[in-house]
């Protein structure tokens, strides 16, 4: 890893020091990571995955996500939103995701505070979007010691503050701030990076 915080990849490519060489995050930093997704069951599953994530690595999600998929009707918030007590204890019980109770009852009470917040606001993206930082108020240079330093921003404080005001749960300023690097909201491939020209910060 250079200052900057790149990697050279035996492919000769310039990434994020993070993506490490494991494919399936080298995958994921190559065509997911940092690029705008706008599409309301996206965003909604993101939200959910940053979620779980808390506490464990973000490559244990990614090995589990099509199982997550598969348990979560492909995280479409209108079926989400109908679980019972029932698919919570089945869901407890499926070894292919994260058998975390409190998380998994936060995703359900999540799809119903998405429709609320989708009737209101138009859609989901219009109001995650709304949250996007000026372009002046980000680094001139994004570094790996920047970066570390930056683990929340005041967008992100925000953004948690009032979803939990709209009764949402495992949506802290740290968890929210992964979730806005993840969805483009904020573009934070290191200085260098060939993902970094990714346009989100238009």
């Amino acid at each position: 890893m250079d200052t900057n915080g790149l990697l050279e990849g035996t492919d000769g490519r310039l990434r994020c020091w993070w993506a490490g060489t494991d494919p399936l995050y080298l995958a994921y930093h190559d065509t997911e990571w940092g690029v705008p997704v706008r599409d309301d069951r996206k965003l909604f599953e993101k939200v959910c995955l940053e979620g779980f994530q808390a506490g464990l690595s973000w490559l244990t999600i990614l090995k589990k996500r099509e199982n997550f998929r598969r348990a979560f009707r492909e995280f479409d918030f209108e079926k989400v939103a109908k679980f019972g007590r029932g698919e919570v204890e089945r869901l407890v019980l499926d070894a292919g995701i994260v058998r975390h109770r409190g998380k998994i009852e936060s995703t359900v009470n999540n799809a119903r505070r998405a429709i609320e917040l989708a009737g209101e606001q138009g859609s989901l993206a219009d109001y995650f979007w709304s949250f996007q930082p000026d372009a002046g108020s980000r680094p001139g240079k994004l570094t790996h010691a920047v970066l570390s330093g930056m683990t929340t921003s005041p967008e992100s404080i925000a953004l948690s503050r009032d979803l939990k005001k709209r009764g949402w749960t495992f949506v802290g300023p740290t968890t929210m701030y992964a979730f806005m690097q993840a969805t483009g909201i904020v573009n934070d491939h290191v200085h260098g990076c060939e993902r970094q020209g990714l346009g989100a910060r238009a």
